[in-house]
């Protein structure tokens, strides 16, 4: 993977890049839809590209590799070729899935054994293994293997966890050094920097993942239930020290909001299920504000879903009919409120590109991040 820094802003720290992986170029700073077990739910891969275009799509290691399994998928050639999408790819390693099954997991210095949320069925993961997995699915960016703390969290807890993500990273490098990609092309691998909420922590974290001199960091552990200025302040202490000269991913985040102001902090990519999870539930984001289309207020608005144009559905469905749909629990609701989601955060971010070329990226911010929030 090669990472070029375009430009950068004279008032913050947001930055214009570009990627470029075995699969496509992706211009920064970018959002990645989740496709958690290889389909971001309810979407065609062909829509993902032409109605929202999507760059780059998000896969999950622990839900892929429970189903449809390794082998599906290496038979097929890789994810790419099973979904159908050959653009770049993206995967965790599980460890967030794994935080979240507490009831389900142990975790110990070799790894975590865990239950499958599917049929009760016992796992065991490995930094090595993670890696292997991650092979196998043939993503073009992988994740290390770590520990994800809650929030609250205690301070001498999250020490421990983060020490031991760090030498989970050893391991994890250790082990994609002496392996090869299955399928022809280079992978890139993301170490993760963890800490909690804790300043001196998330420091050493930096620290300690910069010195392994990947050719991309990401920063986990965050929008876990913790303020947005708590998580704030943590990717500003971050970005500190992470190399400027290489693309930073903070993972699991956001509102729209929450993206703008972690682009102006250093952010280079984000990801997160919100935008299609709030879709199915009738939750629109628009450049006014966001809209709970269920609601009786839209049932005569004739006007489109976003007055400045963010979706492609804008000049076919109104809010009336949207609404409509949802009341009578259509399926095309669900369809035509995820895609107008996604376009809507890639809109954003292309908004950011564009503000952030003519240099006007701080003002545009601030006057945006008024909007996002409002409720309709």
């Amino acid at each position: 993977m090669k990472f070029t820094l375009l430009k950068e802003d004279a008032y913050s720290k947001a930055r214009l890049g570009e990627m470029e992986t075995a699969h496509g170029k992706i211009k920064t700073p970018i959002f990645m839809p989740v496709g958690t077990v290889g389909t971001v739910k309810g979407i065609h891969q062909h829509e993902l590209i032409e109605d929202t275009l999507a760059q780059i799509i998000l896969g999950n290691t622990y839900h892929l590799y429970l189903r449809p399994g390794l082998d599906i998928i290496e038979g097929a050639g890789g994810l790419h070729k099973f979904i159908g999408w050959d653009k770049p790819l993206l995967t965790d390693s599980g460890g967030y899935q794994v935080y979240s099954l507490s009831g389900r997991r142990k975790i110990t210095e070799k790894g975590v054994k865990f239950q499958s949320h599917i049929d009760g069925s016992s796992h065991f993961f490995t930094p090595e293994y993670a890696i292997d997995i991650q092979r196998t699915i043939g993503a073009d960016i992988i994740m290390a293997f770590d520990e994800c703390t809650p929030y609250p969290c205690e301070y001498e807890y999250a020490k421990e966890s983060m020490h031991m993500t760090h030498r989970w990273l050893k391991r994890c490098c250790d082990r994609f050094d002496i392996t090869e990609g299955k399928y022809g092309y280079e992978q890139t691998f993301f170490p993760i920097v963890q800490g909690s909420v804790y300043k001196d922590l998330r420091l050493q974290s930096a620290e300690k993942i910069a010195s392994f001199e990947r050719d991309g960091n990401a920063i986990g552990g965050l929008s876990v239930g913790e303020p947005h200025d708590m998580m704030y302040e943590m990717t500003d202490i971050v970005c500190l020290i992470l190399p400027w000269n290489k693309p930073r991913y903070l993972m699991g985040v956001g509102t729209p909001s929450n993206l703008l102001e972690n682009i102006a902090l250093g952010i280079d990519m984000f990801d997160c299920v919100m935008p299609t999870r709030n879709a199915r539930n009738g939750m629109l984001f628009t450049s006014e504000g966001t809209m709970n289309m269920k609601n009786r207020k839209w049932a005569d608005d004739y006007s489109p879903l976003d007055p400045n144009g963010t979706s492609f559905v804008d000049n076919t469905y109104t809010k009336a009919y949207v609404r409509h749909l949802f009341t009578n629990n259509e399926l095309l609701a669900k369809q035509i409120a995820t895609l107008h989601n996604i376009r809507f955060y890639l809109w954003l971010m292309e908004q950011a590109q564009e503000q952030l070329e003519a240099g006007t990226f701080t003002a545009w911010k601030n006057q945006m991040v008024k909007k996002l929030d409002v409720r309709l």
